[in-house]
């Protein structure tokens, strides 16, 4: 697919008179379409919901767009669920999913109402320490072994450190229903960032079967069945985009062959998408600010990792457009780098591109969600603007950039000066 910018040269040279690069910018108007077409795939059952992954883009505006689309909130910590008090979001809009979970963060969580997914059958010992046991609970688990779809294995649960054993769940629920909960919910998470259409039928069948036979083992009641995250973008223009509506139909044919003839076509289907919902519709647009000739060619810019780290974590691919050429020739090959004292802080490695100069600008494409939120502060880096490109075209400043007093403002310097 080919990536276009949604954002012109001429428009972020007006939004830079305003904001300086770099600053991580996002389109209301795809975001907002893009929720309205989850909501129309799994439209066939009636208490659908959508938990938008906080951790993908903690971003308050962005949150608030989407809890007026109809969208609850998947938060994983104590700070998580603080901004979605202070958005107004609380009770059973809240799906708490943590691991190593502190007692405060469950304290907070059972206050809010949230619905708490456990991610051990320990944790319910440890929270009746810490609160009342509610009517609905969630457990998750992890069925072990490699995932595999279409004979093309897909990812290693048996791994991974979230949920619990088939045989823990069992113990989990009679546990829960000893301590008077009525009501449950079943979660898991197989693979990431996935664009493969058949991910969440797989993983649908996995859970819809593993629900029919709790509910035959210990009588509890299903309300609702958790398939998490993990539907992926294209990041890279010869990947095809995952189709959400194919992948709604797949999950509903699962749920008539398998839940129907359990007895639980009632049970409502949750999803926890973070990626696939804002990740294409963010952009992280920086300016190049040097160019380098030794043995490579580089182009500096003005970004850092420290604005996108996933290029420098995971080698991970972003698509990079120079804005006003992008229909030159892709005619010279550069290192697109930041300004860190890491030499894995680079953007791309062996990149054709058109030919760039000092002052152009880049739209590095698909920042819209683990892009801004895994920023630090390394080398004394400071954090960009995020900006929200609006429905009506203007642009709304909804976080400023760091300040080097916000930098200092948890230091403590009383036992140096007095």
């Amino acid at each position: 697919m080919e990536k276009k910018p949604f954002v012109t040269l001429e428009q972020v040279q007006e939004i830079a008179r305003r904001y300086p690069t770099p600053f991580h910018i996002y389109d209301e108007k795809a975001i907002r379409e893009n929720a309205r077409r989850v909501k129309q795939a799994f439209a066939w059952n009636p208490n659908f919901k959508e938990y938008f992954a906080v951790k993908a883009t903690p971003t308050p505006r962005l949150v608030q767009i989407l809890h007026e689309e109809g969208f609850g909130v998947d938060c994983s910590s104590y700070t998580e669920l603080l901004m979605s008090k202070a958005l107004g979001i609380t009770g059973t809009d809240i799906m708490f999913s943590s691991n190593v979970t502190p007692a405060e963060d469950f304290k907070l969580a059972a206050e809010l109402g949230a619905i708490i997914n456990f991610d051990d059958v320990t944790h319910i010992d440890f929270f009746e320490k810490i609160a009342p046991f509610p009517e609905l609970m969630s457990c998750r688990y992890n069925p072990g072994g490699d995932f595999v779809l279409d004979n093309q294995f897909m990812d290693t649960p048996q791994e991974a450190k979230y949920g619990m054993t088939r045989p823990q769940m069992t113990e989990a629920f009679r546990k829960l229903q000893a301590k008077g909960v009525k009501r449950f919910g079943i979660h898991a998470f197989l693979a990431s960032n996935t664009v493969e259409n058949g991910y969440y039928p797989a993983l649908a069948r996995i859970l819809f079967q593993t629900a029919a036979e709790l509910h035959q083992e210990t009588g509890a009641e299903i309300a609702f069945i958790n398939l998490s995250g993990g539907v992926g973008i294209p990041y890279r223009p010869d990947q095809q985009p995952s189709d959400i509506l194919a992948i709604g139909e797949g999950v509903r044919q699962a749920y008539e062959e398998v839940l129907v003839p359990a007895g639980l076509g009632n049970v409502a289907i949750c999803t926890e998408m973070g990626r696939f919902i804002t990740g294409p519709y963010g952009m992280l647009i920086t300016q190049c600010t040097h160019q380098k000739h030794t043995h490579k060619e580089y182009i500096g810019c003005d970004a850092c990792a420290a604005n996108l780290m996933r290029p420098a974590m995971y080698g991970a691919y972003h698509h990079i457009t120079v804005l006003g050429k992008e229909n030159e020739p892709c005619g010279h090959k550069y290192d697109v780098t930041g300004g860190l004292c890491e030499n894995n802080d680079k953007f791309a490695v062996d990149r054709m591109l058109p030919e760039i100069t000092i002052g152009d600008y880049l739209a590095i494409h698909d920042t819209g969600a683990h892009g801004f939120a895994m920023g630090y502060n390394y080398n004394g880096k400071l954090r960009s603007a995020e900006l929200l490109l609006c429905e009506d075209g203007s642009v709304e400043l909804i976080r400023r950039a760091e300040t080097p007093e916000d930098y200092f403002a948890t230091f403590d310097f009383t036992h140096l000066f007095g």
